[in-house]
């Protein structure tokens, strides 16, 4: 099952050559108590964040992995339509307030419950993707936070791997695969903004959507064969 590689690579280094402050501070802050553990915390807040993207950003020309990342996710492919894009903005924005509603307070209540600052983040990076050509474009603040969740994404499937070997019952990787691979990707995006619309017409928005889903799997290379004869169409 394909994932990204590249991404977990340049995340590894990054993670390498930057380690969080946590892990560069020494011994010194070993026993302090879990209060004063909060308070430093909640005082130092996101001044010790690392932001993945300035780093890959400042530090790509210094190593051949983070340059090849780089250089990929500011290279357009020859297949991307601008104008296609553009009217896929203007119709998520026609849409959006409602579908968004409908998101938060069905799809995600449950299963998002006290995870509020995630939720807030995911769509501020939809926002930003759809707000216009340029924010998705190369140097724009979309593709900037693209960038950065699939670098989180990265981190998320280690973590999860790791536990994973640690705790064969937390995430049984024989029978679901590598956790957030490209397949689950791209199959959620179209679920869940295609085949989970009520009001579609079954016939051919389901169907349409589906055909999509298997010529962008083909032309991005997302998957393999063997996984594409896998996905079931509406019906089938």
């Amino acid at each position: 099952m394909s994932y990204d590689k590249l991404g977990e690579a340049a995340y590894d280094r990054l993670n390498g050559l930057y380690p969080p402050p946590s892990e560069k501070q020494g011994t010194s802050q070993a026993t302090e108590d879990s209060e004063a553990k909060d308070r430093r915390s909640s005082a130092e807040g996101k001044s010790r964040k690392r932001d993945m993207f300035l780093l890959l950003r400042d530090h790509a020309h210094e190593d051949r992995v983070l340059s090849s990342l780089w250089t990929e996710v500011n290279t357009i492919p020859q297949w991307v339509c601008w104008d296609q894009i553009a009217r896929g903005q203007e119709v998520f924005y026609r849409y959006g307030g409602p579908a968004l509603t409908g998101l938060a307070f069905q799809s995600l209540l449950g299963g998002m419950v006290g995870i509020a600052p995630q939720s807030s983040e995911t769509t501020q990076h939809i926002l930003q993707c759809t707000k216009d050509l340029y924010s998705i474009q190369p140097g724009g603040a979309g593709h900037a936070s693209s960038i950065r969740v699939r670098l989180l994404h990265a981190a998320v499937r280690r973590r999860i791997l790791r536990l994973a070997r640690s705790n064969p019952e937390y995430f049984n990787v024989d029978e679901y695969g590598v956790p957030i691979n490209d397949l689950d990707c791209v199959c959620h995006g179209i679920y869940e903004f295609c085949f989970s619309n009520p009001d579609s017409d079954r016939n051919n928005w389901n169907f349409q959507c589906y055909a999509d889903l298997v010529e962008f799997s083909q032309a991005g290379d997302l998957v393999e064969d063997s996984q594409l004869s896998q996905i079931q169409g509406p019906g089938d």
